[in-house]
């Protein structure tokens, strides 16, 4: 087991949260100048090779990768995870970076309500409070009812769901499933999962855009290298509020290079939204330990 080090674990989230949100912002651009399930077919098959590479030099090799106690439950995770993924490039495309960060900042409330039903998890009285101020936020970000509200606001608030739904899933095969398992299914069946879908809308990218693919894929390999490092050096409830982050590089991201325009609803609702996650992540961080 790796030496326990916060503050690398909290660099490395930095890290990571600054890698992913220019990834966001390379796939906005792919995916507004091709389709999007060709754009992800791509970059999974580079992730997919990536983790079978990872997974061959590691001990035990490939076999131990696929041994999985609960290879369905696995599957249908790695499934939610593609899902997810198109459903976010989508509201990038949309909604812009700013304002689906925004949204799907709400994530890790989701997971806290569904704690209980999937994982068996108690949730407290603090927790619920932050959970409704949180969703209270995302009223505020959606403002329904003042003609801003529109049905691509619920896109980043799907992939939130399917996200949140995924990384409870991810928790409970890692009560008998080791992380190099989830890591090696999330790969090799997104891949495969999104070659299906995406080959039919296969067509050839301009030279220039080869070259933000490579990025696109060189980065993201490189980011969940990092964050296992992360993970592997702190404990999640140390280092999880720091992946907030992402949400100020996204936002800052999509006004120097796309144009968006930060609107005073976004930001206010933002905020409600981060401060919640961060106290419910804390507090479930701290009910773990105790």
């Amino acid at each position: 087991m790796a030496e326990q080090d916060t503050r690398k674990g909290i660099w490395l989230m930095v890290a990571v949260t600054f890698i992913f949100a220019m990834q966001d912002g390379i796939s906005r651009h792919i995916a507004g100048e091709y389709n999007v399930f060709m754009a992800l077919m791509v970059r999974f098959w580079f992730f997919a090779g990536f983790v079978i590479v990872l997974a061959a030099r590691a001990p035990g090799g490939l076999k131990k990768a696929t041994r999985s106690a609960q290879p369905l439950v696995q599957i249908v995770r790695s499934v939610i995870m593609i899902v997810e993924v198109i459903v976010m490039v989508q509201a990038f495309v949309l909604l812009g970076l700013v304002e689906t960060h925004a949204v799907f900042a709400s994530y890790p409330l989701i997971v806290a309500v569904l704690s209980g039903p999937i994982l068996g998890e108690k949730v407290g009285w603090r927790r619920a409070i932050a959970i409704a101020i949180g969703f209270v936020g995302v009223l505020i970000i959606l403002e329904p009812g003042f003609g801003v509200f529109s049905a691509k606001a619920l896109v980043p608030l799907a992939a939130a769901f399917l996200f949140a739904l995924y990384s409870l899933l991810t928790r409970y095969v890692g009560r008998k499933d080791p992380a190099s398992v989830s890591f090696f299914y999330t790969g090799v069946v997104g891949a495969i999962v999104v070659t299906a879908i995406g080959l039919p809308y296969w067509e050839p990218l301009a030279p220039a855009d080869w070259g933000w693919m490579a990025v696109l894929c060189l980065t993201a390999s490189t980011a969940h290298f990092l964050l296992i490092k992360a993970y592997e050096v702190a404990e999640a409830s140390a280092i999880q509020p720091f992946a907030y982050l992402q949400l100020v590089w996204a936002a800052g991201l999509g006004m120097i290079v796309f144009d968006e325009v930060l609107e005073p609803n976004v930001a206010i609702g933002a905020g409600v939204v981060a401060a919640a996650g961060i106290f419910t992540i804390l507090r479930t961080g701290r009910k773990r330990r105790s």
